[in-house]
């Protein structure tokens, strides 16, 4: 088959006539001496439908036609136990699985990409932020693994809806069975089915119903990350001296018509605008997939491998996002020396080092800050002579030392970003070693993702050439 053979109804249509002729002339339902002449009639009808200009049906019944055009009415025996619902159940199970598999490389390439990103900041001190307030120090790396985190879960998701997916509909015909004793189980291989959709009403009346709310569900995800990370990295954009930007130029940034020092982050936007546009088309499927009886065909819409395809493009863009960031970590380093994220390091060196209790601890570096704030006072300036004075005042009424305990080196030393990070002793924080270990586990499951994407993309490779080679033989 060539490679520039549109993969689509059509196509599929070729293939599930190709295999029902294979597999019903070799178990006695067409005779073979009409194979030769009926696998002839599928043959001019595929090659008809690669000439420029030509119509390729999307339908049984309107396929069907150019069958009979070419090997006659008779050529009509290929549908024993068949029928549009399986058939169509069939190729919407086969285009689906092409179209995930297609989204499951880009996000691997996504996740490969974003731990290498991950490994090459396992040191780039940065500022965290919850509730949308810096929080506190810790690494890009370990800021980029976490992101990696969920995408390969995003990955797992994937991987469960292919394993409900690659089920095989054909033989089921409507929705009972037939009297005729199809093969299933060779259908589903030369089709590249690893199991049969088994109970024959479930295959094309319930999962047909389901599959696109799965398939929303699996690209809902996705969407969800990149666009948090977007919107992280828009946020500096409304900062005059941003930690992170993207490299300017192409399609990355484009200039303001009006104001000459603007330089708008237009693939940021464009992606994040088009992961809304995906949780639309998510929500879509199961808006038509609801309050409707089994066997209505509200579900079965091709907008679910265009919602797929949508999704492996954004992927594709986000990759160039992370290909374009420029992390500046001296400003990001200066970031952290405007607020006091180290704050909660003094309360824990205070309870950890010197006895003093967690709350008694928490509240005086709460009171420090407040009057730094007050007072518009860096951390790295706060002078020393206030920390003991605000620690004296706290004390009172305590248990624990009368003076502050720490010397100023110390507490200087306890502020300091750097030394906060290397300190943290919970598995799965940003500490050097912690980070080798995570960067191990995120590489061992993008290798494991690629493998099962290559194991997969050959199976189905394996099961077309031998499908196309037992229809060859009636051509000869």
């Amino acid at each position: 088959m060539d490679s520039n053979t549109p993969r689509d109804q059509f196509f599929w249509l070729g293939q599930i006539n190709k295999a029902s002729l294979v597999v019903n002339t070799q178990d006695g339902l067409i005779a073979q001496d009409k194979a030769p002449t009926f696998a002839k009639a599928i043959d001019k009808v595929l090659k008809d439908g690669l000439k420029e200009g030509a119509v390729r049906p999307k339908t049984v019944i309107t396929f069907e036609p150019l069958l009979i055009k070419e090997g006659g009415a008779e050529i009509t025996k290929l549908h024993v136990g068949r029928s549009s619902q399986d058939i169509h159940a069939t190729y919407r199970m086969a285009m689906t699985r092409e179209d995930l598999l297609a989204l499951a490389a880009s996000l691997a390439t996504v996740h490969e990409r974003i731990i290498k990103l991950a490994e090459e900041h396992r040191d780039t001190i940065i500022v965290s932020y919850t509730n949308g307030v810096a929080a506190q120090p810790t690494t890009y790396g370990h800021y980029l693994l976490a992101f990696a985190d969920g995408l390969a879960r995003d990955m797992e998701r994937l991987q469960q809806y292919y394993t409900r997916l690659d089920r095989s509909p054909m033989g089921t015909t409507v929705l009972n069975g037939t009297r005729w004793p199809l093969n299933r189980e060779k259908m589903a291989a030369h089709l590249g089915f690893k199991k049969l959709a088994y109970n024959a009403y479930d295959a094309n009346q319930i999962f047909t119903t389901e599959y696109g709310v799965e398939a929303g569900f699996v690209v809902t995800n996705i969407a969800l990350h990149l666009g948090s990370f977007i919107e992280d990295v828009m946020q500096q954009y409304a900062q005059p001296r941003p930690w992170i930007i993207l490299q300017e130029g192409g399609d990355n940034t484009y200039v303001s018509s009006a104001m000459p020092q603007k330089r708008n982050p237009g693939i940021l936007n464009a992606t994040r605008t088009e992961c809304s546009t995906i949780l639309g088309q998510a929500m879509g499927c199961t808006l038509r997939s609801h309050n409707v009886p089994p066997g209505m065909p509200d579900g079965r819409s091709s907008e679910i491998n265009a919602m797929l395809g949508n999704m492996s493009n954004v992927l594709a863009k986000f990759n160039k996002i992370l290909n374009s960031l420029k992390v500046n970590k001296a400003r990001a380093l200066e970031e952290l020396s405007l607020d006091w994220t180290g704050s909660q390091e003094v309360a824990d060196v205070l309870m950890s080092k010197y006895s003093l209790a967690f709350r008694v601890g928490h509240h005086f570096a709460s009171q420090m800050v407040s009057y730094a704030k007050e007072n518009h006072i860096l951390p790295l300036e706060f002078p020393y002579t206030e920390v003991q004075r605000i620690y004296q005042e706290t004390i009172e009424g305590h248990d624990g030392p009368s003076a502050f305990p720490m010397s100023e080196e110390e507490f200087r030393a306890t502020l300091d970003p750097l030394t906060i990070v290397n300190n943290r002793a919970t598995k799965g924080g940003p500490q050097p070693e912690e980070m080798t270990t995570m960067l191990d586990m995120a590489k061992s499951k993008n290798e494991k993702q690629w493998h099962w994407i290559n194991e997969i993309n050959v199976l189905l490779k394996v099961a077309e050439e031998n499908l196309n080679k037992e229809f060859e033989k009636w051509l000869k």
